[in-house]
């Protein structure tokens, strides 16, 4: 039993990391936009039906907005890009 819940922990830690990283990758490459590029990634696998990605960009996106003090987080931005990838 503890075998199972280490491996959970250890596999909910190391996709925590790859928000994380993903995250930071697209505040070096996005700068302030970051936020904005994260939503349209999330927005496109939500539009394309992958559950599991869009959770994980949704996810990428909360991180760029708790990493970065000067990501832009307009929410009419973002619905009009979540618009455009439903399209």
């Amino acid at each position: 039993m503890f075998h199972r819940l280490a491996a959970w922990m250890e596999k909910r830690r190391q996709i925590r990391q790859r928000w994380k990283q993903d995250a930071r990758a697209m505040i070096e490459s996005h700068g302030r936009h970051a936020y904005y590029a994260a939503q349209r990634l999330a927005a496109r696998s939500r539009a394309r039906g992958n559950r599991h990605e869009f959770w994980h960009w949704a996810k990428v996106a909360s991180e760029v907005a708790r990493l970065s003090p000067d990501a832009e987080m307009d929410m009419k931005v973002v619905q009009a890009i979540a618009d455009e990838e439903m399209r």
